[in-house]
């Protein structure tokens, strides 16, 4: 066929459409109107000056609760609190919804270097792991630096002893190094059982060089085979290495009164800006409960403080959204998402309606670190609307990231069955340093960059929010499960 186009005007046709990807939505992404865009402005001045401050409701949450493990009475405290907060700051809704667990507790735990010397080692256990008998364990160690050796590893060479595994947790921005080690937590102590050991200690998945053991959540394993499972301190491990290195063969002394005792209930807690014209509606989440360490102030107390802050600017604005903004604060999500899980189980017993309302699930879960990039998973059109938005989260130091990278933890059961994501990044640098430790207090929270959080929240909320397209609900296939 002939070609019916002049070519000075078809070599202007494909020069614009021949543009990048970022190009290309820049050209057609959705507009934010004038009125819009100022009352981002307002809340992103507000949030940064400290109105409905964040910072104060984590320091109500820590010092009023404290550390609140799921399951616990100052778990049960926990719920109370955040239904209080809710009703006296004048959400439209107010509800909980039950969540039922097994129930782990932590009593006594040590740790002692027998051979060579007498050596108090700091030690804590590892959530879901059993106990030891009260007399404790003792027995010789064998070095793996990496769980792949462990799993490598002749049965012979392991059997009757205390595995130990000491590879360490690289410090990332991103917080990257935290998935690349967690492994040697989550699944060693099913693996050290396999192959004949007593018990496994691990290095703490943490990124500091205090004498402050990390704990964490084990994989609970279909086959049932677990062993008593600790993690000791970052300079605790380094001992031991050396100790190994030089051919001096430790044994180690192991008492650790832990273990599952019956069931527990939590509850979900949720709260809603009703949209003024539709049913859809945004959430945004974060989980109440935390480790029985420190305070749970950067895990995951920031986190609430930050999205129940950012939807109370939004409430206070003079007019509601289109949409609405829903806060969920999960239970229980330390040791299992069970939380999210029930949530995503309660919204599919709803369908059509339940899953397909939910707009776009964000969450806040990585401490207080300043957020430095968005990326998400939505559709092209939901993206092209991400595109608007970044450029009101720009004042805020904040790049725009990817569309092909989802983050949060309870919100994740839903993001697998197809909800469309937004996740805002924060700088994780130093946060693997306090992650489940005794040093997960307040005063390492700082208020300026809790700021930030609140304000960052609160525009992608009212944008999002106020808007009539779809960020990819009902469009986007279910990821596959792990």
């Amino acid at each position: 066929m002939k070609n019916l186009w002049p070519m000075p005007l078809l070599c202007l046709v494909l020069l614009l459409f021949a543009g990048s990807a970022a190009a290309q939505a820049e050209l057609f992404k959705p507009k934010i109107s004038a009125a819009d865009a100022a009352i981002a402005k307002q809340l992103r001045q507000q949030a940064l000056a400290g109105e409905h401050s964040g910072y104060k409701l984590v320091s109500s949450l820590t010092t009023e609760v404290g550390a609140r493990p799921g399951g616990s009475p100052a778990d049960a405290k926990a719920v109370q609190w955040a239904v209080a907060k809710f009703r006296m700051m004048g959400f439209d809704k107010v509800w909980i919804e039950p969540v039922s667990f097994p129930y782990w507790r932590r009593g006594a735990e040590s740790a002692r270097l027998i051979s060579p010397g007498n050596q108090h080692i700091a030690v804590t256990s590892l959530g879901g792991a059993p106990g030891t008998p009260a007399e404790g364990i003792t027995a010789q160690l064998v070095h793996f630096p990496t769980f792949a050796d462990l799993e490598k590893a002749d049965p012979a060479r392991v059997r009757g002893k205390i595995a130990f595994i000491s590879n360490r947790m690289q410090r990332t921005r991103d917080g990257s190094g935290y998935g690349q080690a967690v492994i040697a937590r989550s699944q060693g102590p099913n693996i050290a059982a396999q192959k004949g050991a007593v018990a496994l200690v691990i290095r703490s998945i943490g990124t500091d060089n205090d004498r402050l053991p990390h704990t964490g959540a084990i994989r609970q394993p279909e086959d049932g085979m677990l062993v008593p499972a600790a993690a000791v301190s970052n300079p605790d491990a380094d001992q031991l290495v050396r100790l190994i290195e030089r051919g001096m063969h430790p044994q180690l002394e192991l008492k650790l009164d832990v273990g599952f005792d019956g069931e527990a209930t939590s509850h979900n807690v949720f709260a809603e800006v009703t949209g003024k014209q539709s049913s859809d509606f945004l959430l945004m989440g974060a989980h109440l409960d935390s480790w029985d360490m420190g305070t749970g102030a950067v895990d995951d107390g920031a986190g609430v403080g930050i999205v129940m802050a950012a939807a109370e600017l939004i409430l206070k604005q003079p007019q509601r959204p289109n949409r609405g903004i829903r806060v969920g604060l999960f239970a229980h999500e330390e040791q299992g998402l069970y939380g999210g899980r029930e949530y995503l189980a309660n919204q599919q017993a709803l369908m059509p309606s339940g899953l397909l309302q939910h707009l776009l699930v964000v969450e806040s879960d990585l401490g207080a670190g300043s957020i430095y990039k968005i990326d998400g998973r939505t559709s092209q059109l939901g993206w092209a609307m991400i595109h608007s938005i970044h450029r009101h989260l720009a004042p805020l130091g904040i790049e725009l990231g990817e569309n092909d990278k989802p983050g949060g933890s309870d919100i994740f059961p839903l993001i697998q069955a197809g909800a469309a994501n937004i996740a805002l990044r924060q700088d994780a640098t130093e946060y693997f340093d306090l992650h489940h430790t005794d040093n997960d207090t307040l005063d390492k929270i700082d208020p300026e960059a809790l700021n930030q959080n609140v304000a960052a929240y609160a525009v992608l909320g009212w944008l999002a929010a106020n808007h009539t397209i779809s960020f990819g609900t009902g469009e986007l296939e279910p990821l596959p499960s792990n």
